[in-house]
């Protein structure tokens, strides 16, 4: 690719972060205030829980209750949380809404800390190596240690969080808060986590989002810089081709990571690449 191209590239994605931010409100007064509510009734169930009847509280009840449905179902949901996935969703709206790409970095660094922090802080034990096999449902990989908080809510909570924040409908903002609360809920049905670690892991993330989009409205300047957003998308494409090959040990949800991997790869190039060129081509004439 020649320099002069190269050149053109530069200033279309200038162009396009500039217009890009200016799509997206620098605060949303309305959408902390769901945050906030969200995590606060998440540390209401986390601790009636858990000083009601136990750490393990409502875990038999709820994976037996998840029976009811297909284990296919909870597989795809809870691919949702694993962390590759919020780069590759993140590539269909990159270039259009830069704003909630530099939300979620920061956001998904907090979120990090507190995850990883906790984990190595508590030690807690899974279910599967607490209970016995035949005594719950188990799909797919059976971990036993670093239980606290649902590293896979914590994504959920943090993803789901900031584009609650920034969406403008309520209509959807209840929908993101329902598909990520099925997300917490799936980490009990594939009987990997204690419903208090998804109430943690939830409040976590919530509360990520939350600071994340206070922190990247005061600190707004990297969403339009274009070397620091290539970079985050180079990285985002690179995890996103490890969904096209690695199901995370749920084989059931491996078609929908594959299309939606393929997908996001393509919105990014279209974006990026292809439109760009496209439109440098029409100039010329």
């Amino acid at each position: 690719m020649t320099d002069n191209r190269l050149t053109f590239l530069r200033r279309v994605w200038a162009e396009q972060l500039t217009a890009g931010v200016a799509r997206t409100p620098l605060t949303s007064p309305d959408g902390a205030r769901w945050l906030l509510r969200w995590a606060g009734v998440c540390l209401i169930v986390a601790a009636t829980l858990y000083l009601a009847c136990g750490y393990q509280a409502g875990f038999l009840r709820l994976n037996a209750w998840a029976t009811a449905y297909p284990d296919w179902i909870w597989q795809c949901l809870t691919v949702l949380g694993d962390e590759r996935m919020p780069f590759a969703l993140a590539l269909f709206f990159s270039l259009r809404y830069p704003r909630l790409l530099w939300t979620l970095i920061l956001a998904g660094l907090i979120a990090a800390l507190y995850s990883r922090g906790l984990k190595e802080l508590f030690e807690s034990v899974r279910p599967p190596g607490v209970l016995a096999a035949d005594a719950f449902h188990l799909i797919g990989p059976g971990h036993h240690s670093n239980s606290f908080p649902s590293g896979h809510s914590v994504v959920a909570g943090v993803f789901f969080g900031v584009l609650i924040h920034y969406a403008r409908l309520v209509e959807w903002r209840l929908l993101l808060l329902l598909v990520a609360v099925l997300v917490g809920l799936s980490r009990v049905a594939v009987g990997i986590h204690w419903p208090v670690d998804v109430a943690a892991g939830l409040m976590g993330g919530a509360l990520a989002a939350w600071l994340g989009a206070r922190l990247a409205a005061s600190w707004p300047g990297p969403a339009t810089r274009v070397s620091i957003h290539l970079t985050v998308v180079t990285l985002a494409c690179v995890l996103t081709v490890g969904l096209l090959f690695d199901d995370g040990g749920y084989p059931a949800a491996a078609p929908m990571l594959r299309i939606l991997g393929a997908a996001a790869l393509l919105s990014a190039l279209g974006q990026y690449l292809v439109w760009p060129l496209m439109r440098g081509r029409a100039e010329r004439r």
